[in-house]
């Protein structure tokens, strides 16, 4: 057996180890919260950050990388559906990482066949002459939620504009903005909210908070704290294993470790303009799918079934407007209308 093989097959065994501590604690939650089982059957889950994408395509991808010997593989939503959770999960919304235009058009289409897609967010060339006629051709498909700014400098862009006047665009087809990128992404954000109001947007991954058990560094609070006042600004509670560090995939699975993230950013935002994101594969480094979305669960089932209703779903229906698509089937193979 190669060392590959061994290496493969020892990380499956302790990522399902881990998923079944998860899972376990969380069933015997539900089993002790009266009407809880009935309320899990029709609990609207939308995973608001996937990565979904196939390196055997003739032309490949580029990304991720050949030598990232965890996400170099084929990833699709029966990948995703495949994995155990706490809650099977309704529908997901696809954040696309190619900079190749028609791999926008190629998640479009496998969500045509697959109605757990339930929105994409493009990956489009912002200040671009070719921005606009991408914008209009893609934005016909009602999946197609908005785009995202990543793995470029933001500075000297708002005072660029045919930047700025692309960004506006977003606002004619009441489409969203994300934000991906440093703690530089937060004064950014604000900015853009009050210069540009018309687009949603969505910070992802805490701005790359490095989580470490404890309480968020005050310069980081007080940038997000500047963008409660701008209401069309939303965050995404992603990325909180990645913020570990740990890349072994030995993130604490222990609501915990992160309750001082999630308490800052509970109280700063409320669950009205939280979503819940898994950023899976990516996540995956990190730890199972399982500990990601039992993370946020544990945290949430303390704060009433209101506020679950809104992380889980409710916030991601008011970013982005994902589409309500007929006879979606979640995790468990339920099927959903």
């Amino acid at each position: 057996m190669s060392a590959a093989c061994t290496r493969r097959g020892f990380v499956a065994a302790a990522a399902k180890a881990v998923a079944g501590v998860t899972l376990a604690g969380w069933a015997s939650a539900l089993r002790a919260a009266p009407g809880r089982p009935a309320e899990a059957a029709n609990f609207t889950l939308i995973d608001t950050h996937t990565h979904f994408y196939d390196p055997t395509r003739p032309q490949g991808v580029p990304w991720p990388p050949r030598e990232d010997k965890l996400l170099y593989r084929t990833v699709l939503p029966k990948d995703y559906r495949a994995l155990p959770v706490p809650r099977p999960v309704t529908g997901a919304v696809v954040v696309e990482a190619s900079p190749w235009i028609e791999d926008n058009q190629w998640v479009l289409d496998l969500a045509a066949n697959d109605p757990f897609i339930v929105g994409v967010v493009g990956n489009l060339p912002v200040g671009t002459k070719q921005f606009a006629g991408h914008l209009k051709r893609f934005a016909a498909n009602q999946l197609f939620r908005g785009i995202r700014i990543r793995d470029r400098k933001l500075e000297g862009t708002l005072d660029d504009p045919a930047f700025v006047a692309d960004l506006k665009l977003l606002a004619d087809y009441d489409l969203s903005l994300d934000l991906v990128g440093g703690r530089e992404t937060l004064p950014y954000a604000d900015r853009l909210a009050k210069e540009v109001p018309g687009p949603r947007i969505i910070i992802d991954h805490l701005a790359s908070l490095v989580v470490d058990g404890k309480p968020p560094p005050a310069d980081w609070v007080k940038q997000m704290k500047a963008l409660i006042k701008r209401p069309h600004v939303y965050c995404k509670l992603s990325a909180l294993v990645s913020g570990t560090g740990r890349s072994d995939g030995s993130a604490p699975g222990d609501v915990g470790f992160y309750r001082p993230v999630l308490d800052a950013m509970q109280e700063m935002f409320g669950p009205e303009r939280l979503l819940y994101a898994s950023d899976w594969p990516v996540s995956e480094r990190f730890a199972p799918l399982a500990t990601v979305q039992g993370i946020v669960a544990d945290y949430y089932r303390s704060h009433g079934h209101r506020a679950e209703e809104r992380v889980f779903a409710q916030s991601a229906k008011a970013a982005y407007r994902w589409v309500q698509r007929e006879n979606t089937k979640d995790q468990s193979g339920t099927e959903r209308r």
